[in-house]
């Protein structure tokens, strides 16, 4: 693929150009860091022949040199394993994050608040880019939905092991007699499909309606009819984007939102089975969440797929996330599933 790029005519087509040079990119942060620790792996080898060799006196230098250098190269082998599970068709799409908050009123729109917080921060950790495409605040306190697209690499790849119903616990800031109470918000996540992906909708299955933006904006977001609402009659799925001034703008992004949701409703729906992305959501209430989070009498995250758990509920809160989701990664490879696989492997 780099020698195509000097090839004469390569720049013809600057749109086809441009898709060739972030296809190589992408492949080359796949496949650098995995040659470039398979060099580090090399010097290590070379070093362990050097404490096999070496005198007394010298061997405690050298084994401290080759514990360092292990120690470091741990942190690395994990996230190029984590990276290794990420094959599926659009892992290294974007991803369009939904919230909605569920049973618990003016609870659940707080808890769905805190969670937008959370989320942002952990894609602000994984150095994604963060798009807020709509939100509808509550009627009392937080919001009740958000829509939010993660620009990155792998972002849907990573973010698709948040799909679920997520419960909290806690003594509620809003009840005067400090009881404790429970609190739904479900995580919906798809991909951004690329035109790559063809999708035809008939003008006639939507209804378009425009308003006046809400929320937080600039004074030509509040002053005209610049938000967008599509809905797929057929289907019942409503797409909503209010982010950009021009109505032109926010319709486009909606309809590609559209697009998305509908592409991967009929994916769901070619599945034998309920899957582990989608079917796991259910109702927003008790008995279909995915993950817990205990803040009163205890404090306890615990992730109800893989049962990993942590008592550090605020490093969670502020977006340490990953401990969770390459746990559930993990699952989903069968080599990690088998059971009777040997922990020198």
């Amino acid at each position: 693929m780099d020698a195509q790029m000097g090839a004469p005519g390569f720049w013809d087509s600057n749109e086809r150009a441009q898709k060739h040079i972030a296809k190589l990119n992408a492949l080359k942060r796949t496949v650098l860091p995995v040659v470039a620790f398979h060099k580090r792996t090399d010097d290590l080898a070379v070093m362990l022949e050097l404490v096999e060799g070496a005198s007394p006196s010298e061997r405690e230098t050298y084994e401290q040199e080759v514990t360092g250098s292990v120690g470091v190269m741990l942190p690395e082998l994990d996230a190029l394993e984590i990276a290794s599970f990420l094959t599926g068709q659009f892992d290294r799409n974007n991803a369009i994050f939904s919230l909605q908050a569920g049973a618990g009123g003016t609870e659940s729109n707080d808890w769905a608040d805190m969670m937008f917080r959370m989320y942002t921060r952990w894609a602000e950790r994984r150095n994604f880019t963060v798009e807020l495409m709509d939100v509808q605040p509550g009627d009392t306190a937080g919001i009740s939905k958000a829509t939010l697209l993660l620009k990155g690499e792998n972002a849907y790849g990573y973010a698709k092991a948040e799909r679920g119903v997520h419960r909290l616990v806690r003594i509620s800031p809003f009840d005067s007699n400090k009881r404790r109470h429970t609190s739904f918000c479900a995580v919906d996540v798809v991909a951004e499909i690329t035109e790559d992906i063809a999708i035809e909708i008939p003008e006639s299955e939507i209804r378009v309606d425009v308003y006046r933006s809400s929320g937080k904006g600039g004074q030509g977001v509040n002053t005209t009819d610049s938000a967008v609402r599509l809905t797929h009659l057929p289907s019942g799925i409503v797409v909503v984007c209010q982010n950009e001034r021009s109505q032109i703008k926010n319709r486009a992004t909606a309809l590609n939102v559209l697009k998305a949701r509908l592409y991967e409703k009929k994916q769901d729906e070619q599945r034998a089975e309920m899957d582990k992305f989608y079917g796991e959501k259910g109702e927003i209430g008790f008995g279909s969440q995915i993950r817990s989070y205990v803040l009163q009498p205890y404090q306890m995250v615990k992730d109800l797929r893989t049962g990993v758990s942590t008592s550090d509920t605020q490093g969670v809160l502020d977006g340490d996330l990953d401990r969770f989701i390459n746990a559930w990664l993990r699952a989903g490879c069968p080599r990690h599933r088998n059971k009777d696989i040997q922990m020198e492997e």
